[in-house]
């Protein structure tokens, strides 16, 4: 695999992906080093002496301690001990893959070469992510400014090889000097300077990796659910009208197009889904004696585009203020050459993750919204006053004696009840730390980590109407035999009949539920889909 050149300009959210879960390497960009080695020289020379002026982290206190003069001689003394006051976290562990993101999002910031730290700072990040070792950072404790402080302390106190610091190494968890040790990294104890340590924690870089591997996830899962939705237009014969490529054109949005085009691919040369097959009376369809024309489906089937569509757009604006973040310098200060070529001192705020935590509770209520559209989807295939005669519940004969799929519905929407309580959006609270010197937050660690929990959710519901909407393709397989399923719709239906082998008699839900959720976490059925007819949107 092919190394990721950091240059603090150019990192995606797939590279992101790349390094955190496959473990692809990275390296710096020989022209990022050579400005971050231009930087730190002329800092050194001028900056850190003992009859420098006031600039902050570099020879004064932080927070609310800024007004404390550090001297020289204490420097490397007040470096350790931000590492020890800040590895403050609370919670279960960040995943591997979270910490990895953290961290080559951190060495990108760096490749803009306006933090000021030391080039073997950098170096040595990047030789523990390339080493494979893996910082134990616990999850909570961050509210987003001044950066994702604590968080990034524990990674630190890792680098710096601190005795009772933890990290992974080769899956076992074990002290930050054992795994630094054992991957080779030297030497074990390494000093920070003046800067360095801020530079380390002063940054978003917990939020930006949490989020670029959620979104990653969320923008695939949104095809998913394309796929299941199409597979219940089936299940209930629906009108193709509303997936007209004429309609989305006229709302002009891009997300209902590529959505309402999704359908109409997977679905093609369906028969199911035509008004021959409408014709056809089910024993159960008690509301309908006679057959008249539908007209027009209920909102979950036909107003699928729009609503997919806008979360699709939701998740996209999330992209695109996350890969900016993935290229930003988040640190405070920051330094930069002026028209006399010195380097000017400039305290800010760029380490405010405001722009992330927008980005997540978007991510967060759109990924809320495709979930509450497929539990609709999957209560109406349950509903004889809405299936057009799908059997109650699905069950199968005799009914009664058969319960069918009504509990598992009923799971259904507790999830999604429970995701719409994780809609709250984290960035409009704020709480004021440090005595008010930072008086307000953004909350975008939380704001990521409800967005995740919503994510993990999303197959608990997708999965289930995947179920639904097999079995009542099952159920009326045999009336039905003359009107054949859209070539991706098959697919998705062999692929989960395959998983779950449907009877008429009442099974252990268990058996059925287990594969069809994992069908909705892994993909699989939309891989088989895509293989058939094509990438979707």
């Amino acid at each position: 695999m092919t190394a990721i050149i950091l240059d603090g300009d150019s990192l995606t959210i797939e590279d992101v992906v790349r390094v955190a879960r496959d473990g692809v390497k990275v390296e710096l960009a020989p022209e990022s080093r050579t400005e971050i080695v231009k930087v730190r020289n002329y800092i050194e020379e001028n900056w850190l002496t003992e009859n420098a002026p006031a600039t902050y982290g570099f020879n004064t206190g932080v927070g609310k301690l800024k007004d404390y003069k550090i001297s020289q001689a204490d420097n490397a003394r007040f470096q350790k001990n931000i590492i020890l006051s800040h590895c403050s976290g609370f919670g279960e562990p960040a995943s591997v893959e979270i910490v990895r993101a953290m961290m080559v999002v951190r060495v990108n910031a760096f490749c803009l070469g306006v933090s000021g730290l030391r080039v073997e700072v950098v170096e040595r990040l990047i030789e523990m992510i390339n080493k494979g070792v893996t910082p134990i950072v616990p999850i909570q404790g961050s509210v987003g400014a001044s950066g994702d402080l604590a968080p990034l302390a524990h990674m630190v106190s890792v680098l710096v090889g601190y005795h009772e610091a933890e990290a992974i190494y080769e899956g076992v968890t074990m002290t930050a000097p054992e795994a630094l040790e054992k991957a080779g990294i030297s030497p074990v104890a390494f000093d920070l300077e003046a800067k360095d340590c801020l530079a380390l924690i002063n940054g978003n870089s917990l939020c930006a990796g949490m989020a670029a591997l959620t979104l990653w996830d969320a923008e695939r899962m949104m095809k998913v659910a394309d796929t299941a939705g199409a597979l219940s237009l089936e299940a209930i014969r629906g009108e193709q009208a509303a997936f007209d490529p004429r309609i989305h054109s006229a709302r002009k949005q891009p997300g209902q197009i590529n959505a309402a085009e999704n359908i109409r691919k997977i679905i093609e040369g369906s028969r199911r889904t035509t008004e021959a097959s409408r014709a056809v009376h089910l024993e159960d369809d008690i509301l309908h004696p006679t057959h008249a024309p539908r007209v027009q489906d209920q909102y979950s089937f036909r107003c699928l585009p729009q609503v997919h569509g806008s979360c699709r757009d939701q998740i996209e604006h999330a992209k695109t203020l996350v890969s900016r973040e993935l290229n930003a310098a988040t640190d405070n200060p920051l330094v930069f050459w002026n028209e006399l070529g010195a380097l000017e001192f400039m305290s800010g705020g760029n380490f405010h993750c405001e722009p992330i935590a927008f980005a997540m509770d978007l991510a967060a209520m759109a990924l809320i919204e495709i979930g509450n559209i497929s539990e609709r989807r999957l209560f109406a295939l349950n509903d004889v006053t809405l299936n057009y005669g799908l059997p109650p519940n699905l069950a199968g004969k005799p009914i009664g004696l058969n319960y069918g799929y009504g509990i598992i519905a009923t799971s259904a929407a507790a999830v999604a009840s429970e995701n719409k309580t994780l809609g709250f959006p984290s960035v409009v609270d704020t709480i004021p730390t440090k005595s008010s010197q930072e008086d307000h937050v953004s909350m975008a660690a939380w704001s990521c980590r409800k967005a995740q929990q919503v994510l993990d959710n999303m197959p608990k519901i997708i999965g289930v109407e995947y179920l639904l909407a097999a079995r009542a393709i099952f159920l009326t397989q045999d009336v039905l035999a003359d009107y054949k399923l859209g070539k991706g719709s098959q697919v998705a239906y062999d692929v989960m009949s395959s998983k779950v082998p449907f009877q008429q008699e009442d099974s252990y839900m268990p058996n059925q539920r287990i594969p069809a959720l994992a069908l909705a976490e892994s993909g699989e059925i939309l891989d088989a889909v895509e293989a058939a007819i094509g990438a979707l949107n």
